[in-house]
């Protein structure tokens, strides 16, 4: 193998650089709408990925609301002073009729 020198010429750059420039110009209009194409594709490709990702186990678990629950021996007592109490009873018969009334 013969070992060449390599010397940069830097003195021609600017005619080079000139040269190219003129080639890629006259492709300017169809290169721009290729970059915005690709990133307007790239995007679109993004939000299919993350809108079909599937929830992870502890997003499942956060996501499950527990049933309230009501100890029997109070219901018991709500019936019995429903049952003695005749303002309580039409307390009652009014959040019947309209649940969100104050």
């Amino acid at each position: 193998m013969k070992n060449k020198d390599i010397k940069l010429d830097f003195s021609n750059l600017p005619a080079q650089l000139s040269k190219a420039g003129r080639a890629v110009g006259a492709y300017r209009v169809f290169l721009f709408f290729l970059v915005v194409a690709s990133l307007y594709g790239y995007i679109v490709w993004r939000i299919n990925v993350f809108s079909n990702t599937p929830a992870s186990t502890a997003e499942q678990a956060a996501q499950t609301t527990a049933q309230p629950r009501i100890d029997p021996d109070t219901i018991a007592k709500i019936h019995s002073l429903q049952d003695n109490s005749i303002g309580v009873q039409s307390l009652f018969d009014a959040a019947r009729q309209n649940p969100f009334q104050e």
